[in-house]
This record gives structure tokens, sequence and C-alpha cells, in this order.
């Protein structure tokens, strides 16, 4: 290794030391489609139970210390001691995500829904979760509706945006000074007219009318195919908006598959664009956040598999030759200017975070380090009867 190439994995490792992966409690549990939810031994029966899962995935990989709750599958008597047993446990409490999406009074919306009642309700929801983030020292209020319509002259399009605004704006105004909202948006489903929050441009701009609080989240399972996620990465972090991701895979629709399962390069192409702004540091202010449903898969090793799927594609675009990729645009060397991003691209980059690691005192095989550890065994022994907490199940 020359000492350039030393020079360059040693700022690769740096900006990796940085990185954090936010990991969802509703992972951890049994989760599914809307066809059939297989439940698995030893998941988790209650928060406390996910958070321990999680704390496993942060010991192995270093990287994942907060883990999002999800209210009302995660709602508890004391938050402040939940919020304890997570430090205890060598994790924190991250964003709190709402749900206005599965009780029946939301058949034809939750903020958006023609009925003022329904909307009070939905409201108060969204107001509960800033005071449980309140109590477990929250930063992020992250916000996804299900609201849309099904049918031409269902409502009033333009009337349900108001409607919207309203509520975000009542939600907003009740967040502490250290607090934001982070409003996600979906092409479609299970709205499959017209979605009240469908794309990145919608979200971004109910975002600018709220105030600077207010940040976009990009779900990467959230847009039509072929859409080029990247150039709303790159636009949205020029406008100082991007607040988090919710990192999942899709072949055809949501389907909420494992980061980087899919299409790895475009996790790299992201990547590459976070790194290019310098904005993979936690100071940044962008909360990359795993949000997936592991319906066949163990849970535990998908989301570590996940987490290491992210950290690769990091590690790649942080190889990047930022001189030599300017050097080909300004001259106009489309072909050079490409083969400066493969060549990062197709870097094997496992040596160098099992290296990592290994400095960090961490197994160099998070995988390998799950399976001999036993812990599987031990909560598919402790984890018998009562009701699993997950989705759908």
């Amino acid at each position: 290794m020359t000492q350039s190439d030393a020079q360059t994995h040693d700022r690769v490792k740096q900006a990796l030391r940085t990185q954090r992966i936010e990991t969802p409690s509703w992972a951890y549990a049994n989760s599914g489609t809307r066809f059939k939810v297989f439940p698995q031994e030893g998941v988790p029966r209650n928060p406390y139970e996910k958070i321990a899962d999680a704390a496993v995935v942060h010991r192995l990989t270093g990287v994942a210390p907060t883990v999002a709750l999800h209210i009302p599958w995660d709602r508890v008597d004391d938050y402040s001691d939940l919020a304890k047993y997570a430090a205890d446990q060598g994790v924190a409490l991250g964003a709190i995500n709402a749900n206005v999406f599965q009780d029946n009074d939301y058949k034809l919306g939750s903020v958006t829904n023609p009925d003022p009642g329904v909307r009070r309700k939905a409201i108060d929801h969204l107001l509960e979760c800033v005071d449980i983030m309140d109590r477990t020292g929250s930063r992020d209020l992250k916000l996804w509706f299900s609201d849309g319509t099904n049918y031409p002259g269902q409502d009033d399009i333009r009337a349900r945006q108001d409607r919207l605004a309203a509520a975000l704006r009542e939600t907003y105004d009740r967040l502490g000074d250290h607090q934001r909202l982070l409003l996600e948006y979906k092409l479609f489903e299970p709205a499959f007219y017209a979605t009240d929050v469908p794309d990145w441009g919608t979200a971004y701009a109910h975002c600018l009318e709220l105030g600077p609080k207010a940040q976009v989240v990009i779900d990467t399972g959230h847009h039509a195919p072929g859409t080029n996620i990247e150039f709303i990465v790159a636009f949205l972090l020029r406008a100082g908006r991007l607040g988090a991701f919710d990192f999942n895979s899709r072949f055809y629709a949501d389907d909420d598959l494992m980061v980087g399962a899919a299409d790895p390069f475009q996790l790299f192409r992201i990547m590459y664009e976070i790194v290019r702004a310098d904005a993979l540091r936690p100071a940044a202010g962008i909360a990359f956040m795993l949000d997936q449903c592991h319906n066949i898969e163990p849970k535990i090793p998908a989301i570590i598999r996940s987490v290491l799927n992210v950290q690769e594609a990091t590690a790649k675009a942080l190889l990047v030759d930022a001189a030599a990729l300017a050097a080909a645009q300004q001259a106009g060397d489309v072909l050079g200017a490409n083969a400066v991003l493969m060549d990062a691209y197709h870097t094997d980059v496992r040596p160098l975070l099992a290296e990592l690691r290994a400095e960090l005192g961490l197994d160099p095989d998070p995988m390998a380090a799950y399976a001999r550890s036993g812990y599987f065994d031990k909560i598919r022994a402790e984890r018998v009867g009562g009701q699993q907490a997950g989705w759908g199940a």
C-alpha cells in the first residue's frame, strides 16, 4: 500500500467512525404484508425487549446507538423509565413515529379526513407524540400519512391540503426548541387515486411553509420505478431540508426489503451525495434510519445485514477520488468522470471495514459474531407466551 493509499484508508475510516444508523423498534417484532404475518420465535413481546435486541445490534456493529419508537405500538406507562432502560443497555431512544393509519376512524383519512372530529383525534395523537418526545429526550417526530382518495370526486383535493397544512401547523407549533418535525411522503398505497403527500415536492412545500424545524424524510421505497433518488437527495441537501432517510429496498413498490438488497448501486449513489455534501457527520443533522419489514428472514441478523450494507455503500462513496472526478467533470470527460465513480463502487471495502471494527474492539464479522453469541437461543427460550408486539401481529 502506497503512502497515498494509506492516507485514503485512514481518511475513510475516520469518517466511518462518525457514522450513526438508527434501527426501528418494529423491525425486531413480527411484521409482514397485508396477506400474512409469519410469527417467529423469540421476537419481542414489549418495547423493553425490542430495545434489548437493538442494543445487541449496536454492540456488534458499533454504529446503531439509537432505536426509533412507534406509538401506540411502543406505548408504555413510563417513558422516562423506558429511556433509562435504553441507556442501561447502551443505546438511546430516537425518533418517535406517529400512527394515524390503523384505527377504523381513519378509513377516509386522518388529518385530512372530511370529519372534523376524526381530524381532532388524529392531531391529538400527534401532540401526544410530542409529549412523549419530551419524556424520552427524542429530537425527531416522524410523520407519515396514509391519507388520500381512491376515486375521482371522492373528496376535494385542495381542501385536503388545507386540512393537512392546519394539522402540521398545530403540531409544529407544539415542538420544543430542539425538536424537529420530519415529513415523509409516499407515491401511493393505501390511497390509489390521490395520496395527500405523494412526493418530495409536496413534503418540501409544506416544510417550507412551516419553518426551519420541518424537514423532509426520504423513504427509498416510496418512489415510482426509475426515479432518480440521488437527485432528490442533492436537491434537498442544497435547500437545507433533508432531515432523514428511511432506508429499505424495493423491486416493485414499497417492498420494505433490506437496504441494498435490490439495488446496491443506487444506495452507493445516494451515499455519494451525502459524502459530497459533508453530511455524514451527526452534526449535519440527517438521521439515517432503517424502515424495514422482515417477514421471512430472522429479525436481528437482517438488521445487522442492513447496517453493514449501509456501511459498505458509505465506505465506497468515501473512496471516490473527488479531485479526479472534479477534473473530469470540468474537462467534459464523460467517460472519465463515470469511471471515477465506478472504480470506487467496484472496490471491495469489506477488508477495510473489518480492520476498522477490529480497531474499535469489535468482531470484524458482526454476522458471524451474532451467530456465535447464543443470543437467539436465549431469547427463543425466554420469550414464550404472551402477545408478540409488532405490525399486524
